[in-house]
């Protein structure tokens, strides 16, 4: 019996991937294994399933675990996930092909790729000319984005200077037609570079990928042997390659489930290309999903589409939609929030009400996380990213490397010091004492900066008991660490932090904020000396030890590395608190409530890109037709998104949405973004009647 594919299409909140977990029961368990008996092992893991993120993915997977009882394995991945997995476990078929090194391919993190890269590129003998036409790290960070998108959509890196040249205008680039070529030219010598020694970036991966690995017939037998079927869910924020993994699939034979929205597109200009997997519908059996449940995207979108595109005029909106105007943001934030204590002490649970803005600076999340708790009203900021140096606990972890290995005095201060006691002490040195400490009797010496003895301070005694133990406890501890280091040599800076940790830090009063920090620490800490020791072995005369260690420090301190300081607990019950997050966020949530906030509603940034596109995205998608890409495409691009954004935020609010507006924004700036008319088109909020929220 022949069974075809399926392609279900469907708007935000039409169910979709309750179809996909729907059809993957009725396949998998009443197709492919007879009710009560074993799943066979030639079938066990021989359906292959894809989320669009993380998130997305932990939630699918639970989700087809219950849906068949836990009687089949799943397997799920993110298309990145998937393809950096399999370039790992066929390696030998790609340094076969390209004639490398055997070694075991090691991964690198952005941020190490951006120091690496950096590093190699300051040897180019023109690399002070090109940094004057852009800021250093942005330069560098813009040239490895191109070879990801290059790699995401199957383009050869050799092919990016020829696309940037015939892409952009000279304007693009600050006018100088040059530096086209050379972005090119510096990622050749980069892929180059990192083959050798077997470090891989997410674009090396990528080309590693499409280009080597999914044409090779031995790799294509394994994959067949390993998968008969395939259910991808949100194609539309898939990389252009996927499409040509699952054509593969399809062509021997395998059976593919895909779910599509085209009001979603979240990660266009992020590697993303869904027009392209939306040419995967002509092979399969189409299905159409309607919306099913009260929205007010299903009432009112196509109308505010029209006001913020400017083809309608002196519309109401419905009662529904409200908004909240000051003059100050700060008034904006106050006001926001006291509705929101409003809602939740007539009824409404904190859980159903979703703040959303365009981007979310640290004063509008301190603020309203301040104003809600003191009314006992949690908030959950989504994916939040903080930098680990913003963990006191880290700084310190970063200033006692800096006295146990040699050379490293600069990187040292006193307040440095004064924190490190501190922390370090539990808080039995307090800040006084401590400041009182550092200042006479750390030794700043660049060779070996040192904490000399308590009796140092003139009137050490007053410092009390308990301080002064705290303090030699501490001496001691780092002098008998510089002592290993010295007898070994190499005392790994993996170790001593480790150590540090366990000995200092550890504790049961350790929220799992710090420790998901200090995990993130430690995983950054393995992850750079594990590439050192790579480098080292290919580069015997590379840098000292003490550079290293150096270099990592100064990396931390640069705040590139950051960490979720509310991880993720599966299997757990959901907080009972306001969700805070960007409109990328929420939309990569791909949850509902009942009300939303619309935070500065009228600042332009709800129509660009930002962050959300990377440099040059639009000439990565296989629709691009080589034409020069324009302000007016631009424009056409913005106004797309901001209409994607529209319909997909409001399908996810079933109640109520505020319009949150401020004359001025959080610079001072007036706000005349494309929601203006939206705004001025709602109804100002008036306060709630006493009746409860039902």
């Amino acid at each position: 019996m022949l069974i075809l594919s399926l392609w279900i299409t469907g708007t935000s909140r039409t169910g979709k991937t309750s179809r996909l977990v729907e059809e993957f029961y009725r396949s998998v368990i009443e197709r492919l294994v007879k009710p009560k008996l074993k799943v066979p092992a030639s079938l066990a893991s021989a359906i292959l399933v894809f989320a669009a993120n993380n998130q997305n993915r932990r939630e699918l997977s639970d989700r087809l675990v219950l849906a068949v009882d836990g009687t089949y394995p799943v397997v799920c991945k993110t298309p990145v996930g998937f393809i950096t997995d399999e370039v790992m476990l066929f390696f030998p078929l790609i340094f076969e092909e390209l004639k490398l090194k055997a070694q075991f391919p090691l991964r690198l993190r952005p941020e190490t790729e951006q120091e690496l890269a950096t590093q190699l590129w300051r040897n180019e003998p023109d690399w002070l000319e090109l940094c004057e036409l852009d800021h250093e790290y942005r330069l560098v960070r813009q040239t490895l984005d191109l070879m990801q998108l290059a790699g995401a959509s199957g383009v050869p890196t050799e092919d990016i200077a020829v696309i940037l040249l015939q892409g952009l205008s000279a304007h693009d680039l600050g006018g100088d037609r040059q530096l086209e070529q050379r972005m090119g030219e510096l990622l050749l010598s980069w892929r180059s570079w990192c083959l050798e020694r077997g470090l891989l970036s997410y674009g090396l991966i990528y080309e590693l990928y499409w280009r080597y690995l999914l044409p090779n017939p031995k790799y294509q037998g394994h994959l067949n042997s390993r998968y008969q079927a395939v259910f991808a869910d949100d194609v539309d924020d898939y990389p252009a390659i996927a499409r040509d993994l699952f054509e593969v699939m399809l062509d021997r034979g395998a059976v593919g489930v895909f779910t599509y929205n085209p009001h979603g597109k979240t990660r266009l200009g992020l590697n993303a290309d869904p027009d392209y997997l939306a040419g995967l519908a002509s092979r399969c059996h189409q299905e159409q999903l309607t919306s099913n449940t009260s929205n007010l995207s299903m009432a009112f979108a196509d109308t505010a589409v029209e006001l913020v595109t400017e083809t309608a005029y002196l519309v109401s909106a419905p009662e529904t939609i409200q908004s909240i105007q000051t003059i100050s943001r700060a008034e904006l934030l106050r006001q926001t929030a006291e509705i929101i204590i409003q809602a939740v002490q007539q009824g409404l649970k904190p859980s159903e009400i979703a703040i959303i803005a365009p981007g979310l600076d640290e004063i509008a999340r301190y603020s309203l996380i301040e104003i809600l708790a003191a009314q006992n009203i949690a908030v959950t900021p989504l994916n939040e990213q903080r930098p680990i140096i913003s963990s006191p606990q880290v700084r310190s972890l970063l200033t006692l490397l800096g006295l146990v290995y040699s050379d490293l005095g600069r990187l040292v201060d006193r307040d440095a010091i004064a924190e490190m006691l501190i922390v370090f002490s539990k808080s039995q040195i307090d800040p006084v004492r401590a400041g009182l400490i550092a200042d006479y009797c750390y030794q700043y010496l660049p060779e070996y900066p040192c904490l000399s003895p308590v009796e140092t301070f003139p009137r050490w005694d007053r410092l009390g008991y308990q301080a002064t133990n705290a303090y030699q406890q501490i001496v001691s501890w780092i002098e008998g660490s510089k002592i290993r280091q010295q007898q070994q040599s190499f005392l790994t800076p993996t170790i001593l932090l480790s150590e540090a940790i366990e000995h200092f830090l550890m504790s049961n009063s350790l929220t799992s904020d710090r420790l998901a920090i200090l995990r993130e620490l430690m995983e950054t800490a393995q992850h750079f000396w594990e590439i050192d020791r790579r480098l080292r072995q290919n580069e015997p005369s590379f840098q000292t030890q003490t550079a290293t260690v150096a270099q990592f420090i100064q990396l931390l301190r640069r705040g590139t590395i950051t960490a979720n300081p509310r991880p993720l607990r599966q299997f757990s019950p959901k907080k009972e608190a306001v969700t805070l997050a960007t409109v990328f966020q929420y939309r990569q949530e791909r949850s509902s409530h009942r009300w939303q906030f619309w935070l500065d509603a009228s600042s332009p940034l709800w129509s660009q890109g930002g962050a959300a596109t990377l440099f040059a995205a639009p000439l990565f998608l296989k629709r691009w037709t080589g034409k020069t890409w324009m302000p007016e495409d631009e424009y056409v691009q913005d106004r797309e998104r901001l209409e994607r954004i529209l319909r997909d935020v409001m399908a996810r609010a079933t109640e109520k949405i505020f319009l949150c507006h401020s004359d001025l924004g959080v610079n001072g700036t007036e706000q005349t973004g494309a929601l203006l008319p939206l705004v001025h088109a709602a109804t100002q909020y008036v306060a709630l009647s006493n009746k409860q929220i039902s």
